[in-house]
């Protein structure tokens, strides 16, 4: 299961700086959007739905956010840069400092940490990957914050690898972008596309983690 939205709604309210403090009416429509966007998508999301949900007059909305996709945006937009950063990394860093001699078990050990990580924080992940490809803004946030920060932290360790020559030597943004491919389309299955299928997680971690490693593998690699 993951985490009740009511505990992502607070987290994201503390999130804001102190001069953003909320109405209540506000905190009652953050809520109802982030479960109707997380169960229909924006595009088909309408505001009268969220209203209902939020216990409000569609109007009250309108008074708050000019538009749909301002309310879309004052939900994404903190989520990734007050939230998603400190979250990933904060749950990311023990994976990260542990000195792994094998690349196999950093590649495990992180696709493990990554599940757990979307599993409990389901509600609102949804919403980011939903609408990050329709979005312009969103994107940009995206790639300033999370996947810049993430990536700082991460490549250090893929070319750590590469002198020890359990990864191939091409560039380590490269690699890393290889990986997280992989992982990614693991835990979209996994999670959203098909989370009703009877999975075996250890099963398709343990082949997600062999489809990595052949890849980038420098064994058998063919010369260019």
């Amino acid at each position: 299961m993951s985490e009740p939205i009511e505990q992502w709604v607070e987290q994201l309210l503390r999130a804001y700086d102190e001069e953003e403090k909320m109405t209540e009416k506000q905190m009652r429509i953050i809520s109802a959007a982030i479960e109707v966007f997380a169960e229909k998508g924006y595009a088909a999301s309408s505001t009268s739905e969220i209203a209902q949900r939020a216990a409000v007059a569609e109007g009250t909305i309108f008074r708050h956010y000019k538009t749909k996709k301002d309310l879309l945006l004052s939900i994404v937009a903190p989520t990734m840069s007050k939230l998603l950063v400190p979250f990933v990394l904060r749950d990311f860093t023990k994976v990260l400092e542990t000195e792994y001699v094998e690349f196999k078990d950093f590649i495990r050990a992180a696709l493990i940490n990554r599940a757990e990580f979307v599993r409990k924080h389901l509600p609102v992940i949804k919403i980011v990957l939903q609408e990050i490809p329709f979005h312009a803004e969103l994107r940009d946030q995206f790639f300033d914050t999370v996947a810049r920060e993430a990536s700082k932290r991460i490549v250090p360790v893929i070319e750590k690898f590469q002198k020890t020559g359990q990864v191939v030597a091409v560039p380590p943004i490269t690699a890393l972008r290889l990986i997280v491919s992989t992982a990614i389309g693991f835990l979209l299955a996994r999670y959203m596309l098909l989370p009703d299928y009877d999975w075996n997680d250890e099963q398709e971690i343990d082949y997600t983690v062999d489809f990595i490693l052949y890849g980038l593998s420098p064994a058998g690699r063919p010369q260019h």
